[in-house]
């Protein structure tokens, strides 16, 4: 009785009356929302359910690797010869995909930015210029909000690149290339939720970044920039230079000098190593704690008169200041060392640094 008498009330009056009996009202409009209890269902059933989906989706990946061909190369060089952005567009499912493209290629150096179909017809095409080519997701090649923007497009003079399952559709017939990303198969048992077809579009995308990223010729200098924080910025932009201690914070010792005056440098120091230099500041060898430990397990050596030349190491490994630290990180894990001396092109010590000094800058 409440349903209908309520039912037949303009949503705005309706919201105007008192609260519990506008909830009352929207109560049994919304019930067919609620979540179906779950079923018993044994553990190996809900892991073959999952092992399926698997299956099928590498199914659909394995029958997309035939599609990079010749359609794909003519999509990538009118992607290359695009003077302005690449917009990508898509409704539903396509469109999370397609924002998620257009982020991949925007941070790979194809500038890019995704467009929301229904909103472009509500003035977001003012968002597209004529510089611009235009990547447009669908599955079917028919939706309706994708369709409606076509015409607008067109006569812009926008180049247009299509991925759908569908290569006679509307969309795939209007496009310049069209790319088929088509499965045979869902993934969903049902056969409505797109899961395998999702995955094919998105690895699409990938094969398009990944391919302009290289004939473009993007490093990681310049993937860099476009992510300067957090951990991969770190690690891709700070240098040994940006971390390292230099001049009277580096501990060094001349040649010559007694195991002695090298423990009291590297204490004061504190860098769990002493370089060992000449009158030129060229290294000469390295004294780590490592080494200090070997050396007082030998009793045959005297800690006050024995020279640093005969126990420091003399092939050492350094590392020079324009290295990336995630460069020390790796060639510290590499051959279990603690600390690193680091040196110009020359073999002339201007730093040093430890394990420390990377767990500081976060970049291990």
């Amino acid at each position: 009785m409440i349903a209908t008498q309520w039912d037949t009330i303009e949503p705005q009056s309706l919201k105007q009356t008192a609260p519990h009996r506008y909830l009352e009202a929207i109560r049994p409009m919304n019930a067919h929302v609620k979540a179906r209890p779950a079923q018993q269902v044994e553990d190996a059933a809900l892991v073959a359910s999952g092992a399926r989906v698997i299956a099928i989706e590498t199914q659909a990946l394995q029958a997309l690797q035939s599609r990079i061909d010749q359609p794909f190369a003519i999509a990538c060089r009118l992607l290359l010869a695009c003077q302005g952005r690449v917009i990508c567009i898509g409704m539903g499912k396509s469109g999370h995909i397609a924002r998620k493209i257009a982020a991949t290629l925007a941070s790979t150096g194809t500038p890019a930015y995704f467009v929301h179909p229904a909103e472009a017809s509500h003035g977001d095409l003012g968002m597209i210029t004529d510089a611009d080519a235009v990547l447009v997701l669908s599955n079917s090649g028919e939706t309706e909000e994708v369709l409606a923007i076509l015409p607008m497009l067109k006569r812009q003079g926008n180049v247009m690149v299509a991925m759908t399952g569908r290569p006679k559709s509307t969309l795939a017939r209007h496009a310049a290339v069209h790319l088929d990303v088509g499965v045979p198969l869902e993934a969903c048992p049902l056969g409505l939720a797109p899961t395998a077809s999702t995955t094919a579009v998105l690895a699409m995308g990938d094969a398009l970044a990944v391919a302009l990223l290289e004939a473009r010729g993007f490093t990681s200098d310049d993937f860099a920039r476009s992510h300067p924080a957090g951990c991969l910025g770190r690690q891709l932009l700070l240098h040994i230079r940006d971390v390292m201690h230099c001049g009277d914070e580096i501990p060094c010792v001349l040649s010559g000098a007694t195991l002695s005056h090298t423990l009291v440098e590297m204490s004061h120091k504190r860098l769990g190593l002493s370089a060992v230099v000449d009158h030129t500041n060229r290294l000469l060898g390295v004294f780590t704690d490592g080494d200090l430990r070997r050396a007082l397990d030998d009793s045959a050596i005297d800690l006050r008169t024995t020279t640093i030349d005969s126990l420091m190491t003399r092939d050492a490994k350094t590392i020079a200041p324009e290295c990336l630290a995630s460069e020390a990180a790796h060639l510290m894990e590499t051959h279990k060392i603690n600390a690193l001396v680091v040196t110009d092109a020359e073999r002339k010590v201007v730093g040093a640094l430890n394990i420390h000094d990377l767990l500081r800058a976060r970049v291990v």
